[in-house]
């Protein structure tokens, strides 16, 4: 179907159906929906070609997952998914496992102007090189929060998060608390264990354990917790920095004839979906993942519209959930 017949079903003119396709706000509210309620009863699909050359703008952008594998990360991706559709656009995904070949190959699309803007999950320490690649294009980071820098990101305060995790253990009488965490070259799991460091300093705790997983997985987050059972002296409680690598260290403690919470307490970290589905159930911290994205597009759409504008830098809340694994 054509705009022409749209325009004649909504009984609208041509023009104002046009300015209703590019998100124009000069549109009256009730011809807006004469003109959404034709393009979904006729089941209309715009020509994205044809837009892009009349506006110089695609209607999609790209989004490039750290590991889409991982349940926050999923959700993230629901939530700029959700907000993009709001206004009119498309996601394009990336699976770059912070790979910077691969994320060289996705970001390609930005030269052909095939995509408006891009929004990374990426490690921090790719960022120099990923800026090198985007150059100008619109840009936010999310899930990552910098301090300063010229990329607008979404995050939360990961320092404050974990502390509040370790005083929760040590106040239900954990001695012996440890931590599985992540690739250090993520600023997220930087500043978790110096959130895990420091709270454990100010409750005068000497005795610490990091366990380094490999990735983001069930099979890591085993054998991370594998490898903290094996050394001289257990933990008698173990924060993981996320529900996936939780739930693969309630299987070790459990395979090893341990209970949870009794001999060792489990958290974990995101507040996805997982932690309520293992046994016993995963007490966490729980992060406004749908919303995060959806504010991760909206900045991008800022500085889509904007380009001069400087970057922004949102820190979200979060609450802990306390679960039957404490």
């Amino acid at each position: 179907m054509s705009i022409q017949k749209i325009a004649r079903l909504a009984g609208v003119s041509v023009a104002t159906v046009s300015r209703v396709l590019n998100n124009s706000d000069t549109v009256k509210a009730q011809n807006r929906e004469k003109v959404l309620h034709a393009i979904k009863a006729s089941n209309y699909q715009p020509n994205l070609l044809a837009r892009q050359l009349r506006t110089a703008r695609s209607s999609m952008i790209l989004v490039m997952v750290s590991d889409i594998s991982n349940p926050f990360c999923a959700e993230l991706v629901k939530g700029i998914e959700e907000q993009a559709e709001k206004n009119r656009y498309r996601i394009l995904l990336c699976n770059s496992g912070s790979d910077i070949e691969r994320s060289r190959s996705s970001l390609q699309l930005l030269a052909g102007k095939m995509v408006d803007g891009i929004i990374t999950m990426d490690a921090f320490s790719k960022l120099p090189e990923l800026a090198q690649l985007i150059g100008e294009t619109p840009w936010v980071q999310c899930a990552e929060y910098a301090d300063a820098g010229d990329v607008s990101c979404v995050g939360i305060d990961d320092v404050q998060a974990s502390k509040h995790v370790v005083a929760y253990l040590a106040s239900r009488g954990r001695q012996r608390i440890a931590l599985i965490n992540h690739d250090l070259s993520y600023k997220y799991a930087q500043l978790r264990q110096a959130g895990y460091q420091q709270q454990l300093s100010q409750e005068a705790r000497s005795w610490q354990a990091i366990s380094y997983a490999t990735d983001l997985s069930f099979n890591a987050g085993k054998q991370a917790m594998e490898s903290l059972l094996a050394a001289p002296e257990r933990p008698d409680a173990v924060f993981a920095v996320s529900d996936t690598l939780a739930a693969g260290a309630l299987s070790a403690i459990h395979a090893a004839g341990l209970r949870v919470p009794q001999d060792i307490a489990v958290t974990g970290f995101d507040g996805t979906d997982l932690a309520e589905m293992v046994t016993p159930p995963l007490s966490t911290l729980a992060q406004p993942s749908r919303d995060m994205g959806r504010k991760a597009f909206d900045l991008l759409l800022n500085k889509i519209d904007q380009p001069g504008s400087p970057a922004q830098r949102i820190m979200m809340d979060w609450h802990f959930v306390v679960r039957a694994s404490t």
